[in-house]
């Protein structure tokens, strides 16, 4: 018998402090919330990340202050929200629009402090924030990152 998919999930994505892992990680725990994984395999690369069950298109962006490797301090937070060309998953195209692709940002903190106790599948360990994209164009124009 060959390789598992667990003993590649063991290998590829186990550390869920990773960066890009934790970005999935944030993704899946707001498409829990509204209620959009469920029975549904994640597209990658899509001009946005969820799609909720009535239609409203959702951009998930992860930080933290941990990282997966040594740190002596914390680090800064950042999220990037410039407006993009995006690409769809469907179509194979970008879009001829450069724009913030998604109807609503969600911004997800993960706040814990100590390395030893984080987990980032406890939803007590995140801050969540919710903004309309038209209030985010409105705020910040062609801006690309906010801390």
């Amino acid at each position: 018998m060959g390789p598992t998919l667990f003993d590649f999930w063991r290998w590829y994505v186990s550390n869920l402090l990773d960066n890009a892992t934790r970005g999935v990680v944030a993704e899946f725990l707001v498409g829990t919330a509204l209620d959009c994984v469920e029975g549904i395999v994640r597209t990658e690369w899509d001009a946005y990340d969820l799609r909720a069950i009535d239609g409203i298109t959702v951009e998930v962006k992860s930080a933290s202050h941990l990282r997966s490797w040594h740190q002596s301090e914390p680090t800064r937070v950042s999220f990037g929200v410039g407006p993009t060309f995006g690409w769809g998953a469907r179509t194979n195209a970008y879009s001829t629009e450069r724009r913030r692709q998604a109807d609503v940002y969600v911004f997800c903190l993960l706040h814990h402090l100590e390395k030893s106790t984080v987990d980032p599948l406890n939803t007590d360990q995140w801050t969540f924030y919710v903004a309309l994209t038209t209030r985010l164009d409105a705020v910040l124009g062609s801006q690309a990152s906010i801390t």
